[in-house]
């Protein structure tokens, strides 16, 4: 990973913003859509910059003026003045997807974000937003963190009832019903025979499930790219247990 992806809250922060023309004016249009207050390079406290100067020397002038008080800077289609760059955005508030190459193409970052998009449904942003209104209701009915992340994994699963990759006609009452149901998990054991360190030979299936799993069971020389894969705060085993835990427990091993 060559930088690091993050999401900055700008609610009434100011933003400093140098440069015209319709670079400048796309900049500012993200930065007011996420509540950011513009203003000039002379402003004595600003959360980010933007520099949009076509001339190169000017750009770099204006970027490091800026840095030098302490500032993050964008300097737009200019990466490698730049200390963050903006990705290609998809916007389904409170979601929000942002796809980055490092620079290396712009265009190939709104093609993607264009596939992105279109597999996206529109009810997605309403559904988050049903998902926190339910907060409340799903600790009282699901008092564990691990009882929630095991209802909300059967839910948001492909085909269930909240995938948010499908239309959600009415999403309130769609969460409300989610609610209700058991997050009970009966014990479940998966055996992995990896054939190749690379876990991009992994099926969707078994990267599906190393990332919804409970528990993980190391069997010998498994690449750490594969161990990688497995959900973070997954129980780490030496041994498969007698009887198995509830929840899905799964085992890497190595062909032969």
């Amino acid at each position: 990973m060559q930088q690091l992806p993050i999401f900055v809250n700008l609610a009434g922060k100011p933003v400093i913003l140098i440069g015209d023309g319709e670079p400048a004016e796309a900049k500012a249009r993200l930065v007011r859509a996420a509540g950011g207050t513009l203003v000039g390079e002379d402003a004595p406290e600003a959360a980010l910059a933007f520099v949009a100067i076509e001339d190169d020397a000017q750009a770099y002038a204006a970027a490091t003026r800026l840095r030098a008080r302490g500032l993050l800077v964008n300097v737009v289609d200019k990466p490698a003045l730049s200390d963050f760059l903006m990705g290609a955005i998809i916007d389904r508030s409170p979601v929000v997807v942002a796809v980055s190459t490092a620079g290396a193409s712009a265009s190939l970052a709104r093609a993607l974000r264009t596939r992105f998009e279109a597999m996206l449904p529109a009810s997605l942003g309403p559904l988050a937003r049903a998902i926190l209104a339910a907060r409340d209701a799903v600790a009282a009915h699901h008092p564990t963190p691990t009882d929630r992340r095991r209802l909300w994994e059967r839910a948001l699963a492909e085909g269930g009832p909240l995938d948010p990759f499908a239309a959600i006609a009415d999403v309130e009452a769609a969460v409300a019903a989610v609610v209700t149901n058991t997050s009970n998990a009966a014990p479940q054991l998966l055996v992995i025979t990896l054939t190749s360190p690379d876990p991009g030979d992994l099926t969707l299936n078994q990267l599906n499930a190393l990332a919804r799993c409970d528990a993980l069971v190391v069997e010998g020389q498994v690449a750490p790219a594969v161990i990688d894969r497995a959900r973070r705060d997954a129980a780490r085993l030496e041994v498969v247990p007698d009887p198995l835990p509830p929840g899905l427990t799964v085992v890497l091993r190595v062909s032969g």
